[in-house]
Parts: C-alpha cells; sequence; structure tokens
C-alpha cells in the first residue's frame, strides 16, 4: 500500500470512530446555572426546588404531575397538592421565612433510573408513561445548613417531564426508590449545557 493511501485509511478510520461518538442531548440552564421546564428529569426536579426557594404556588403546581390515578388515591393527591400550595403561599406572606426552608440550589445530579424495571414497566402498561427516573438535588437552606432531597420524575406520553410530589402514595411505580443510593454524576457531565437568561415556559398540559 503506498504511503499517502495508508494515510487516507488512517484518516477515514479515526472519522469513522470520531463520528460513532454518540453527542449529547442538549440542556438549556437559566442564570443560576440549573436546568428548568419540562423537557428533561433534571429540570423538573430543579423547578420543583425553586417552587420551595421563591414561595412560588404557580411554579409548584406546573412541576407536579397532574392527577393520574383514580379512586382514594386520586383525592388524596390532589388534597396533597393543594395543601401544599397552600403552605407555600402562607409562607410567602410570612414576615420571618422558616429557616428550614430552601434558599438555594446547591447541585443538581443526572437523573436516574430505578434499579428494578418493574416500576418503569407498570408505569408504562397501566398509565402510558414512558419513564420513570429520579434525580437527586441538593439545597442550601435559610439556616445554612445542606439537604438532598431525591426527587421521583414521569415522563408523559407527550414526553414532558413532571414530579411526583408523593411517590409514597404510588408504591409499584417508585418501588425501591430511597433504597437507591446516592447520587454521584452532575447533570452536566451527561449534557451539552447551553446558558439562556430564560428558562423554557412551563405548561399545565402534560
Amino acid at each position: 500500500m503506498r504511503p499517502c493511501t495508508i494515510v487516507l485509511a488512517t484518516l477515514l478510520s479515526s472519522a469513522t470512530i470520531v463520528s460513532a461518538v454518540p453527542s449529547k442531548p442538549v440542556i438549556v440552564v437559566g442564570a443560576d446555572g440549573f436546568p428548568g421546564g419540562h423537557k428533561t428529569p433534571e429540570g423538573a426536579a430543579a423547578d420543583l426546588a425553586r417552587a420551595f426557594i421563591r414561595n412560588d404556588q404557580k411554579l409548584f403546581r406546573s412541576t407536579c404531575m397532574p392527577p393520574f390515578q383514580g379512586g382514594k388515591a386520586r383525592k388524596e393527591y390532589v388534597k396533597f397538592i393543594n395543601d401544599t400550595a397552600d403552605t407555600i403561599a402562607q409562607e410567602k406572606k410570612a414576615s420571618t421565612p422558616s429557616p428550614y426552608g430552601p434558599k438555594s440550589i446547591t447541585k443538581v445530579y443526572a437523573a436516574r433510573h430505578l434499579s428494578s424495571d418493574g416500576p418503569a414497566s407498570y408505569g408504562y402498561s397501566v398509565f402510558g408513561f414512558r419513564d420513570v427516573e429520579f434525580v437527586d438535588v441538593s439545597v442550601t437552606l435559610r439556616n445554612g445548613q445542606t439537604a438532598m432531597n431525591r426527587t421521583f420524575v414521569i415522563e408523559t406520553p407527550k414526553g414532558n417531564w413532571f414530579v411526583d410530589p408523593i411517590p409514597t402514595a404510588s408504591p409499584n411505580l417508585s418501588m425501591g426508590l430511597n433504597q437507591e443510593t446516592p447520587s454521584t454524576q452532575d447533570f452536566e457531565n451527561v449534557y451539552t449545557v447551553v446558558k439562556s437568561p430564560v428558562l423554557p415556559k412551563h405548561q399545565l398540559i402534560p
């Protein structure tokens, strides 16, 4: 083989290897450096934290999964959403905010699947969900301490991500959630990060 042919073959081989490397999905982050919106599980989880940081009941409601169960479970879910939204509204009116409330997001970890395939299969077969995952979010409290919040997230049939704020009410869907090990991988490691002063807007329809 001629030298020029060898060089060309090497270049083509290298190009093939590079093109075979999958590109990271894009994620949009706001001024605080963290994602938001319904397009990623990390965005939905971060917005749940923001709802409590800002005492924003509208953001809380739009971030949470619309009621998806029936009967008693549905009533309990709706009551929890309404009660929590009322608590957020009262906190916003309080002259002195609770020292145990979140002040800022410290870190958002990459979303993870549950170790068991059972919950995802159940969600798909019963509700048509595309996926169920969880996101660990670290926040700094107003008293200076740090807290870790494990957020259960659901991908709807339309591909939007919402938070299920009471996963214990859906044991078949969240089985093993609290037994999962702490997350270690930052969300920036699995995405191509794009910064924007305005995060994607929420929609109330899943």
